[in-house]
């Protein structure tokens, strides 16, 4: 267990990941088949297909409850009640087609904070373009964009306990430069040829 865990601590750096910071500051918006809104509590309760949207981060579930906070942040809880997992996928910064994803039994998304913490069945990827290339599945993840860090448990308490199981990472492999490898010379810059000595009695 003590070599499994510093192994996730030595593959953070690998494994990070900044969300799309202009997401922040794009409307939610949220499409549903029926939905009860509370005005005093500022709690909506979204059912049937939801899909939140709010710049490239998307949500599905088949239910989310969605708190506002009245510094005006949301709190979005997505659960599955019909055995198909909740999800979420987010672009990621620092290239044109980097995206993380994830699926859980249940997804707890606080805005405000920038963490995304999933319960039960967890999984997460990342991604360039179509291809996987690194994946952490486990009983509860927590994935902080904003600090570009997460964190696996074996329990949905969010606490890792004897006997209840083990996480799986996986890396795919980086391709550094040959060992002993060096650049090639760069090209020597044109001249241009010295004007020939003008001719003896030359005006």
């Amino acid at each position: 267990m003590k070599k499994l865990f510093l192994l996730a601590v030595l593959s953070l750096a690998a494994l990070s990941a900044s969300a799309e910071k202009a997401d922040a500051s794009k409307q939610a918006v949220v499409n549903y088949d029926s939905l009860d809104v509370d005005d005093v509590n500022q709690t909506s309760v979204a059912t049937g297909n939801v899909v939140v949207t709010k710049g490239t981060l998307l949500l599905k579930a088949d239910k989310a409850v969605i708190k506002e906070t009245p510094e005006g942040y949301m709190a979005v809880t997505l659960t599955s009640t019909s055995g198909k997992n909740a999800t979420f996928r987010q672009k990621r910064d620092g290239g044109p087609d980097l995206w993380v994803e994830g699926e859980a039994q249940r997804i707890e998304y606080d805005e405000r904070a920038d963490v995304m913490k999933l319960f039960s069945n967890a999984k997460i990827r990342q991604l360039e373009g179509s291809k996987t290339t690194d994946q952490v599945e486990s009983e509860y993840l927590a994935y902080d964009s904003r600090k570009e860090v997460f964190v696996s448990r074996n329990d949905v308490s969010g606490e890792s306990r004897a006997g209840k199981g083990r996480g799986t990472m996986i890396i795919a492999p980086r391709k550094p430069s040959p060992a002993g490898a060096t650049p090639a010379p760069a090209a020597k810059p044109a001249t241009t040829p010295p004007a020939p000595a003008p001719a003896a009695g030359a005006q």
